[in-house]
């Protein structure tokens, strides 16, 4: 008899905690990045999903990341810039936070041996997008 209340309870306990967990999932807005996902629809510039996967075209690729992510200086966002390597190009995509980053961010690329040639895509947020990021972050 013990036993069966003992599992009764935790049965119990279990589908609260099951219930109140889908109500904190409810109350959290989803992450939104449908205008970018839009404006990348029909598009046919590169993207991280065409990444070639020859060894030198991924190894070029990885390179460029590193030091991107190795700069201190540079945001989260900066750090988390697209990188597509294809041959001896290389395509950089997504948002930063300045015009500032955007530069240094392809200088980087640039300067990776075997870089022949940038292609920036990176976008600046624009201070609205900001401004909601920090709001929502709190």
């Amino acid at each position: 008899m013990k036993k069966l209340l003992a599992v009764t309870a935790l049965l119990a306990v279990g589908s609260w905690g099951s219930v109140a967990f889908s109500q904190d999932q409810a109350a959290r807005p989803d992450a939104d990045n449908t205008r970018v996902n839009k404006a990348d629809s029909g598009n046919t510039q590169q993207t991280a999903q065409g990444q070639s996967q020859a060894k030198a075209d991924r190894e070029l690729a990885a390179a460029v990341r590193k030091a991107i992510v190795d700069d201190k200086s540079l945001s989260t966002y900066a750090k988390n810039v697209k990188v597509i390597a294809r041959g001896s190009s290389v395509t950089l995509r997504g948002p930063v936070n300045s015009s500032a980053e955007k530069a240094k961010v392809a200088e980087l690329a640039q300067q990776v041996p075997n870089v022949q040639a940038v292609d920036n895509r990176v976008t600046v947020k624009s201070s609205k997008e900001s401004t909601s990021t920090k709001r929502s972050a709190s």
